[in-house]
């Protein structure tokens, strides 16, 4: 017992210091964050109130998951070239400029090209954010440091809905404010005294191999994608079209967030102890379920919000699950390999869904958002009845830990969450040495 409380005691601690020495990481992190939140909610809102076509705002929005996937393959060997420190530096740069082009040069083509050039620069900023986090997490701290980290996201994110209410939208004061605050958080990632850490690039798997290994993983990932890029791109012209004041579309789209981060971790702890396909199954089915009853109950209410926030619950974590079920179809020498592959489908899922939803909306009206919300989930339902039917599950004892992994994943991010279970492997396999050792004596 006594040895019980030691263990215990020198993880807090050692969980403690690497909090303490990140400070300046989860904080460049959470403004970074606030200002994507503000931004990404503020082009939907005002791309409508300046009369975009709704189909037009769809491609915009699907820009930004454009070029977040090709910042995420790029950002990797541009830090090999020159460095941590300038390609943050410069990417922060690119970010804060590409918003307050948005404001000055108000008309859909110039925004679909800053909105691919925003994507991209996020991107890099989270590759060179997480790389540094990976660096400075110990081996018994990583998974915690990675849950630490995406709470930051999900706060930053919500967080920065509200910020919509401080301005009007139809001006640029919440342009210039979305680039003060991604200066902010520049500022104590650059002065930081810590080196930059060491960086290196994985092997990476093709979809096609991917989908031999683990099909229900990249095809869910895929549709979840789809979901999580119309939840995020057109929530704001949802709002707008369905006569919601600025405070409503801001609580709107927070409750997305609310519900990931109330749902995220008890899901990943049910998900540990059953079928993982179950879990899956049931969180789509319920996505699907509650986006059909949000239809029904007035827009606004106090009972809206509670099903928007069940439905962030169920719809949020189906990403980390995703990740958790491919790991527990791979060998562990195959699971870094594979985040590229999931990385890829999750992007081509978040750039399709916009456009795909926004013509839906253009032709039906706004009820047509959570229509094909309900849809996306319904094929992730009815993919995985398919592949239970066709494959026998992984055993519990088999299953390797779950993750959480956020809604938009990096090279970096999931390879973090890799690693964190390569480490159990690692373990495990030394325990399974020291008890052949004992056996020989």
């Amino acid at each position: 017992m006594a040895g019980i409380f030691v263990n215990s005691r020198e993880w807090f601690i050692n969980m403690f210091s690497d909090i303490r020495a990140s400070w300046a990481l989860f904080t460049g992190v959470g403004f970074i964050m606030l200002a994507n939140g503000l931004q990404g909610t503020l082009l939907g809102l005002r791309a409508t109130l300046e009369g975009f076509p709704t189909t037009v705002t769809g491609i915009m929005m699907s820009a930004y998951f454009v070029g977040i996937l090709g910042g995420s393959m790029t950002t990797p060997h541009l830090v090999r070239r020159v460095g941590h420190i300038r390609v943050f530096g410069a990417l922060a740069s690119l970010a804060s400029i590409s918003i307050l082009v948005h404001g000055l040069f108000v008309n859909p083509t110039t925004w679909i090209l800053m909105r691919l050039i925003t994507g991209f620069s996020y991107a890099g900023l989270f590759v060179v954010s997480e790389s540094w986090l990976n660096d400075r997490a110990s081996n018994q701290t990583r998974g915690k440091l990675l849950s630490v980290y995406m709470l930051v996201v999900f706060g930053g994110m919500g967080g920065g809905q509200f910020l919509l209410n401080v301005a009007n939208p139809q001006t640029i004061e919440l342009f210039v404010l979305t680039s003060v605050i991604v200066s902010l958080g520049l500022i104590p990632m650059l002065l930081t005294a810590r080196p930059a850490p060491s960086f290196g690039l994985s092997e990476k798997m093709s979809l096609r191999k991917l989908f031999k290994l683990a099909p229900l993983a990249m095809i869910a990932n895929g549709l979840t994608g789809v979901a999580h890029g119309t939840i995020w791109g057109l929530g704001a012209v949802y709002g707008q079209q369905s006569g919601f004041t600025l405070n409503q579309i801001s609580w709107f789209m927070a409750s997305f967030t609310i519900g990931a981060i109330l749902f995220q971790w008890p899901m990943g702890i049910i998900s540990d102890r059953i079928d993982r396909r179950k879990v899956l199954l049931c969180m789509a089915l319920g996505a699907s379920i509650v986006c059909i009853i949000a239809l029904q109950v007035l827009p606004g209410s106090f009972y809206y919000y509670g099903v928007v926030i069940l439905l962030g619950g169920f719809a949020m974590p189906l990403y980390s699950l995703c990740i958790a079920y491919a790991n527990d179809r791979l060998e562990s020498d195959q699971m870094v390999a594979a985040s590229g592959g999931m990385l890829l489908a999750g992007g081509v899922g978040l750039s399709i869904g916009p456009v795909v939803t926004s013509y839906a909306m253009s032709v039906f009206g706004p009820d047509a958002y959570f229509v094909s919300l309900s849809i996306s989930f319904l094929l992730v339902v009815l993919f995985s009845l398919y592949r239970m039917g066709q494959r026998a599950p992984v055993s519990v004892e088999d299953q390797v830990p779950y993750i959480p992994a956020g809604h938009i994943g990096t090279p970096v991010a999931e390879d973090l969450a890799v690693e964190d279970v390569m480490q159990d492997f690692r373990v495990a396999a030394d325990d399974d040495d020291d008890d052949d050792e004992y056996k020989a004596e």
